[in-house]
């Protein structure tokens, strides 16, 4: 059964982000408690936003434990966040939150995550690796091409897309996901999402759609093979857990490190939901060992 590599450090923590809303104390406390559990190897960075750098070092500071690990943090800003009338440095606060914390010996930062608004590669000049929150239709091409041109030139980026809904963006049904999957795995790119995978298989919860994990990582895993978006949409669809777990679970380990160079990771405000729903699928170590 594959366990691992498919789900080391997929699921990055964004409890302080909608719809969790945790308060940043207690968001840090809760991933740094983590980190010593079963769930622990599974689970990425904490997402902060940029603006919240200074109140994050002070925390960690605070702790402990990070004397020993530091706390691994990436700095999000998000789409329309950055202001390209400052012809100066667009960026300059995300700029600042990574200066603050570059050297500090009680946090990491893993990365950078912005949207892809005028001027967005300045932030390749931070040498840290960047994520590209793209939109929709021939917005999101134009996007891709850019990360494309930018790995060309041996940077660090990945392409980030929304698969939750907010109040200003509907929810992208299976077509749209599926387009997505196929445009990153042609232009040979890697793909975090964020928003709405809260639960492993595709389902309405409290009646709004929600795509499901093992639906996005089985159709990734078909995409790498030959698969096309209307293939990858009908993957999406699926509903049925059974068929999705006992996909999942022949996915070797090289072709998991292969997925998994295009899926890097995504981002949950309650990484304990996903986590727990695997667990109880038999696709993660059960008993507190650490693989």
């Amino acid at each position: 059964m594959s366990r691992t590599p498919l789900w080391s450090r997929l699921v990055d923590d964004a409890a302080v982000f909608p719809p969790g809303l945790a308060p940043l104390p207690r968001a840090v406390a809760d991933h740094l408690d983590r980190r010593p559990t079963a769930h622990g190897p599974f689970v990425g960075p904490l997402l902060v936003p940029a603006t919240a750098a200074a109140e994050v070092a002070a925390l960690a500071a605070a702790d402990p434990r990070t004397a020993t690990e530091p706390l691994e943090v990436a700095l999000v800003v998000r789409p329309g966040a950055t202001d390209p009338a400052d012809t100066l440095d667009p960026l300059a606060p995300l700029r600042a939150a990574v200066d603050v914390l570059r050297d500090d010996e009680h946090v990491v930062v893993t990365g950078v995550e912005l949207g892809a608004d005028p001027g967005w590669q300045a932030a390749l000049d931070l040498e840290v690796p960047v994520a590209l929150e793209v939109g929709r239709g021939e917005a999101r091409r134009a996007a891709l091409d850019e990360v494309a041109a930018a790995v060309d030139d041996e940077a660090d980026v990945t392409v980030k897309f929304r698969t939750g809904a907010t109040p200003t963006w509907p929810w992208p049904d299976e077509s749209t996901v599926g387009r997505v999957l196929d445009d990153v795995v042609l232009r040979g790119l890697s793909l975090k999402l964020t928003g709405g995978l809260h639960h492993v298989v595709r389902a309405d919860h409290d009646g709004e759609p929600q795509h499901g994990l093992l639906n996005v990582v089985v159709a990734v895993h078909e995409a790498l093979g030959g698969a096309e978006a209307d293939e990858l949409a009908g993957i999406l669809r699926e509903r049925s857990t059974e068929l999705l777990a006992g996909a999942a679970a022949r996915i070797d380990d090289p072709a998991a490190e292969r997925l998994r160079e295009t899926f890097v990771s995504y981002g949950c405000c309650g990484v304990t939901d996903p986590l727990g729903e695997l667990e109880a699928l038999g696709l993660l170590p059960t008993g507190g060992a650490r693989p």
